[in-house]
């Protein structure tokens, strides 16, 4: 997802859970959560791994190196359009989907104006 919106001009945003464990700036964590602008103008040494996302980047001037567990991810989305892909905070692998509660049908609607939440869908 990364390489595709960096291909067709857009900025990626990564949402990642701010867990226990992971140095980030507090002051920009809001709900357990925090956004963080992975355009290669806005990185340094950015490494797209299998396990880890590393690189430096600047908060209010200071320069922090960090390194998040691709497990902490919640989603990626573009700043231009809010389009892109959110991930299940308990996507664990192996783990068996609740069985007393119906899955919904899938859809690549946008969620409905005004709900709060932000407007992404899947980009194939």
């Amino acid at each position: 997802m990364h390489e595709w919106m960096v291909d067709n001009g857009l900025t990626p945003h990564l949402i990642v859970a701010a867990r226990e464990g992971l140095e980030l700036p507090a002051e920009h964590v809001k709900d357990g959560k925090i956004v963080l602008n992975v355009s290669y103008s806005a990185t340094r040494e950015l490494t797209l791994g299998n396990d880890t996302i590393t690189f430096e980047t600047r908060f209010g001037g200071m320069p922090r190196r960090l390194a998040i567990p691709v497990e902490a991810v919640l989603g990626i989305y573009s700043r231009e359009n809010g389009q892109g892909m959110l991930f299940a905070e308990d996507d664990s692998p192996g783990a068996p989907p609740p069985s007393d509660t119906p899955s919904p049908p899938a859809s690549d609607s946008p969620a409905p104006p005004g709900s709060g939440r932000p407007k992404l869908k899947v980009v194939k």
